[in-house]
């Protein structure tokens, strides 16, 4: 015991909550590398033993060791994926892009919807026509499915949204509250189909090199350049694609770290050197060429996400862009010159895609419509979508809409009483299907380096004393209270306020990465002689290594995988004993809720009950702390820019899909540099 007292008096001393042995503490935010090495310690080392691995099979492997590393830190808990849900919906099945990674899902311009709710009866024979037009048994023509049983067909798409787009460059952000809306103007090099298939978009072919590292790609004429109102602009060229690469990577908006090591020359032009080393060239017009650092077998996966879109390098240079990294930066702070991709302004982009963007209100609707001149209009289904603002405050109102053809389709829940609704007026009888689930992965970041403790604007503050946050930072820094606060949270009781009791469970996700998402080969044997089978999902090998961790976590969906009240409760009493006389008990626990939104204060309160209840209020007091705007509670965590300005000390209201067709996708956001380190309170 006192050679572990010792040694957190060190750890004490160097992450500056040292002077809580003063009379008037004050706490100090500690040093960032510090505290990753900390709490994730050999997880980055993990992450490029498995990068360096021979085979894929092998790389999956060690990213599952990765992984259960990971999981095992308790530094973050996964929640919830997207679906698992009551649905009333006119939108017919399977007719936008189907793939678990990148923006393609986003992609509506082959919705097909119909004129009524459909029934589950219909519902089903159309899912029985995809699934057979999956296996290459005939096609899956939903619209007709619909009209040979009484439906009629509507062309244009309504949907709500909560967060409107902060710019109309997809290259400058990687929030999907702003690509929802901006991929269904912009067209890649390729693009999945609705079954599933990669198929080609602006790349009408590509081949690959012997060595695996060059891929050229070959590109249609026909492509064009749109301004909102429809007017040709220019040709979409190969320059177009180095342009977009070259930008993206200069405005370093949480995109660029995913090429790093993949495509040869971005990591050394980060760090200061020449684009002309990048391995992005146009051969001529029509012909683009990417070079790799090495052979990637995912490489193909990862061109559907944004940050491989062009930009009109004539338009964006006529609108005050500038190339370089510091170039760039000098030109984007002069708002006077510079303005391109401007959010309040739809006229500041050119448009490549199926769509125009006509008007963009962030406090009432945003409205794309099909561009008639659009080079393969005829698979543009829609003809126009539009997003109204509705921040969840009345759901009632929205399902009201719903019922009267306003929108498509709602998710019923018990919280905001859509789900009472449904059943009262006999809709939940006739219409209601239970939604898929996705590859998104929702999770709760405890916050070990906090910075902030109240919004610029004063909102949203936190009342803990100083000698309260020292407390809060020291006791997460001990990995047994971590887990025993994550073990405490009841995630199917939180889950069941929204969700209600019978699908409490069917949403809940249990480790990062979708546990299906990739899967073996061939047989595979790692480096202890444990050999895999060929099939073997990834979450499977996940569970594997948290076994021989003795980490108490299930990974599969659909179950409560982490809460354990009485592992909780051991977990305490060792941190308890670890602690010493360090802290002060009750340890408080800032979470930060939406007060308009009754699902998000109902979970809070659940939240809050359940971890109380199980661990005892004496030990740990979860504090709520009130945010009265949808944009105050996101700015404490979800649009928090580094992991200073979280402004939590446990924040559920973030969440990750994946952009490409490897788990590295996921894991490498909580490597050094790692885009989710933030949601972990860590700038590193």
């Amino acid at each position: 015991m006192k050679k572990f007292l010792s040694l957190l008096l060190v750890l004490a001393m160097a992450l500056g909550v040292v002077s809580a042995l003063a009379e008037n503490v004050v706490y100090e935010r500690a040093d960032d590398e510090e505290i990753y090495l900390e709490v994730l310690g050999e997880y980055d080392e993990l992450m490029q033993t498995a990068k360096a691995a021979k085979t894929v099979d092998e790389r999956f492997v060690l990213e599952a060791q990765a992984e259960a590393y990971l999981l095992d830190s308790a530094v973050f808990i996964p929640t919830t994926t997207q679906g698992g849900a009551y649905t009333i919906s006119r939108i017919a099945p399977r007719t936008v892009p189907y793939v678990q990674w990148g923006n393609d899902d986003d992609r509506w311009h082959s919705m097909v919807i119909a004129d009524n709710f459909i029934t589950p009866d219909v519902r089903a024979k159309l899912l029985d026509a995809w699934a057979k037009a999956v296996a290459g048994e005939g096609e899956y023509d939903a619209a007709a499915i619909l009209q040979e049983n009484g439906y009629g067909l509507v062309k244009d798409y309504r949907y709500t949204f909560a967060t409107a787009p902060v710019t109309l460059d997809w290259l400058n952000t990687s929030s999907q509250s702003d690509t929802e809306i901006t991929v269904n103007t912009v067209d890649g090099l390729v693009e999945y189909n609705n079954l599933g298939q990669m198929q080609p978009k602006i790349a009408k072919s590509w081949e690959v090199s012997e060595d695996g590292l060059t891929y050229t790609f070959h590109l249609r004429d026909d492509a064009k350049w749109f301004t909102s109102e429809g007017t040709e602009y220019a040709p979409v060229v190969a320059q177009d694609f180095v342009a977009g690469f070259h930008h993206m990577l200069d405005t370093k908006a949480g995109l660029e770290w995913l090429v790093e090591g993949v495509v040869a020359g971005a990591s050394e032009y980060l760090a200061g050197g020449e684009f002309s080393e990048v391995g992005y060239e146009a051969i001529d017009d029509h012909t683009l060429a990417i070079t790799l650092c090495e052979p990637t077998s995912y490489f193909m996966t990862m061109l559907t996400y944004s940050c491989f879109l062009p930009i009109c390098e004539d338009w964006y240079l006529s609108h005050g862009g500038q190339f370089g990294l510091e170039e760039y930066q000098e030109a984007f702070a002069d708002t006077n010159t510079y303005t391109f991709g401007k959010n309040t302004d739809v006229s500041s982009q050119v448009y490549s895609g199926p769509f125009l963007l006509q008007k963009l209100n962030p406090d009432s609707e945003i409205v794309v419509v099909k561009n008639p001149n659009y080079y393969d209009a005829d698979i543009v289904t829609l003809d126009s979508i539009t997003w109204i603002y509705d921040n969840g405050e009345n759901m009632a109102q929205t399902y009201a809409d719903t019922v009267d053809g306003v929108y498509a389709g709602i998710g019923l829940t018990e919280a905001s009483g859509t789900l009472a609704l449904a059943k009262a007026d006999g809709n939940f009888e006739k219409y209601a299907y239970v939604s898929d689930t996705t590859s998104t992965t929702y999770f709760g970041g405890l916050n070990v380096n906090r910075g902030t403790y109240a919004l610029a604007s004063g909102a949203v503050a936190s009342s803990k004393t100083e000698q309260q946050k020292i407390d809060t930072h020291t006791a997460l820094m001990n990995k047994n209270f971590r887990k025993a606060f994550l073990h405490a949270f009841d995630r199917a009781t939180y889950n069941a306020v929204s969700r209600g009791e019978d699908l409490k469970l069917a949403n809940l996700r249990n480790m990062y990465t979708h546990p299906e998402f990739v899967q073996l080969e061939n047989d595979t044997t790692d480096a202890e002689g444990h050999t895999f089978a060929a099939g073997t999902f990834y979450g499977e090998l996940v569970q594997y290594y948290l076994d021989q961790k003795n980490a108490q976590i299930k990974v599969a969906d659909a179950q409560d995988g982490w809460y354990n009240a009485d592992l909780a409760k051991a977990y305490l009493e060792t941190a308890k004993e670890e602690l010493g006389d360090t802290v002060t008990w009750p340890i408080t626990m800032d979470v930060v809720y939406y007060s308009a939104s009754a699902a998000n204060t109902a979970q809070a309160q659940a939240c809050k009950q359940v971890i109380e209840n199980t661990l005892g209020a004496e030990n740990v007091v979860v504090n709520l702390v009130e945010a009265t705007t949808s944009e105050d509670f996101y700015a404490s965590g979800y649009r928090a820019t580094t992991g200073f300005a979280g402004n939590f000390d446990l924040f559920y209201g973030s969440g990750w899909g994946p952009d490409f067709g490897d788990p590295c996708t996921y894991l490498d956001t909580f490597g050094v540099n790692g885009y989710m380190l933030k949601v972990i309170g860590i700038d590193y």
